[in-house]
């Protein structure tokens, strides 16, 4: 059984015809109880944090080992990804790569107010890894002066994730007074890059890619089930 824990970074994955058991955003517990129900590859993009308990490291370690392929990337993923890859945690894309690499640090680089699951998880603000990435592109970066670009990086970057849309950070910027914010919209958004999305769906072509088998438990660390691991599972266990 191979896993996939998915939300407003992939709101359409449902229509995207994945070979993959489609999941709500990971919570604390959902990994402990998918390495229970037998799953062999586990790929992790969304998940809850400010309302519900996050999920806990030591459930991606449980899942690593018993021989479980864990994925992460885009969202919660990559942050999780870069805090467990040294014990064979799997990460994948820029944003992994930038938390990994210490470019990243803060956790609300990634985060992003949206729908609930009953409106499929539609996006309402912008994570600034893609304001980010949007503002590097190569295309835009062609058609706006350097200090406009600053400008509006520093916007981004000071608005909390649950105020950062396209239309406020263009309106926030400290930008000349002559400036077509309307226009400057426009071009923003016509070249946007949706770097969690991009990130995404490499996660899902290499898990669709690998078998459906668990691997050998690592030989270099051995889990160690402590009180309150104990106590998670007691949590999170269905009576």
């Amino acid at each position: 059984m191979k896993l996939l824990f998915v939300g407003p970074t992939l709101p359409d994955a449902p229509r995207l015809g994945l070979k993959l058991d489609l999941r709500a955003p990971v919570l604390q517990g959902d990994v402990y109880r998918a390495v229970e129900e037998g799953a062999s590859v586990i790929g992790l993009i969304d998940g809850g944090f400010e309302y519900t308990a996050p999920v806990w490291h030591k459930e991606i370690l449980y899942a690593l080992s018993k021989g479980v392929r864990v994925l992460g990337a885009a969202s919660m993923g990559a942050l999780r990804a870069a805090e467990c890859h040294g014990f064979g945690m799997i990460g994948i894309g820029e944003i992994f790569r930038s938390y990994r690499d210490g470019l990243l640090i803060d956790d609300a680089d990634v985060g992003q107010s949206h729908a609930p699951a009953a409106l499929g998880w539609t996006g309402i603000t912008e994570p600034l890894v893609n304001v980010r990435a949007t503002l590097a592109n190569p295309a835009l970066v062609a058609l706006l002066p350097a200090q406009t670009l600053k400008a509006l990086e520093a916007s981004g970057a000071a608005l909390h994730f649950k105020d950062r849309t396209w239309r406020r950070l263009v309106m926030n910027a400290a930008l000349p007074h002559e400036t077509d914010r309307t226009r400057l919209l426009d071009l923003l958004l016509a070249h946007r890059i949706d770097q969690k999305r991009r990130d995404a769906l490499d996660l899902v072509s290499l898990a669709e890619a690998l078998p459906d088998a668990r691997t050998a438990p690592p030989s270099d660390w051995q889990f160690q089930p402590t009180s309150l691991w104990r106590e998670m599972i007691e949590r999170t266990t269905p009576v």
